[in-house]
């Protein structure tokens, strides 16, 4: 078995008389490696979820997306993802920096599946995935702890209608959020952000 339970979670398995299902589960799905059904699962995707902490216990959670196979396997133990130009606040990454710990959470909303990641993660600026994504400010490489699927009953069925056209492309500029337009903030941008030389287009979503 592994150590994922801790004294929260046995008082509560014991106070609804789960303690022998969760002890199942553990011993049943819970693993360290990425298996290649996992493999294939989660390069298919185009988002995920990621709960990260702080040095102080606090909690941020966020949603990363790009196109279906934006996030990589690279071994049995690791996979790997871009960080894009955001908000600039770097609440997830600067957790990272800080803590290493996260958890993901991949869903397929139109098959109704998911697939929970824990692990640690560190941030790369020369990794020789960096020429692969345009535009990426860093590589995300995380060591997986523990893989499981989790029951999908509570999953809404839902179908993609478009892709962000905001995702990074090889072939065409990306587009400048309008916010960044805004006299509120306009003060504020770095130097080389795209929104301050008038040259891309300016879309709201």
């Amino acid at each position: 078995m592994s150590d994922i339970y801790h004294e929260g979670n046995r008082q509560l398995q014991d106070q609804f008389d789960t303690r022998r299902l969760a002890d199942r589960l553990d011993e049943a799905i819970v693993q360290d490696s990425i298996m290649p059904s996992d493999k294939d699962f989660i390069e298919r995707l185009d988002m995920f979820f990621i709960a990260t902490v702080d040095e102080r216990g606090h909690t941020n959670c966020s949603y990363k997306a790009g196109d279906p196979g934006f996030v990589r396997v690279l071994d049995e133990h690791t996979l790997a993802f871009p960080n894009y130009d955001g908000n600039g606040m770097y609440l997830t990454m600067g957790n990272i920096l800080t803590t290493r710990q996260v958890g993901l959470l991949f869903i397929d909303f139109e098959n109704q599946k998911r697939m929970r990641l824990n692990g640690e993660a560190t941030l790369h600026r020369d990794d020789p995935l960096m020429r692969e994504y345009p535009e990426a400010q860093f590589i995300v490489r995380v060591r997986a702890r523990e893989v499981f699927a989790n029951c999908p009953r509570y999953i809404h069925k839902m179908k993609l209608v478009q892709r962000s056209r905001f995702v990074p492309k090889q072939e065409c500029p990306t587009p400048v959020p309008g916010w960044k337009k805004g006299d509120w903030v306009a003060d504020t941008l770095p130097e080389n952000d795209p929104a301050k030389d008038g040259s891309r287009e300016v879309i709201d979503r």
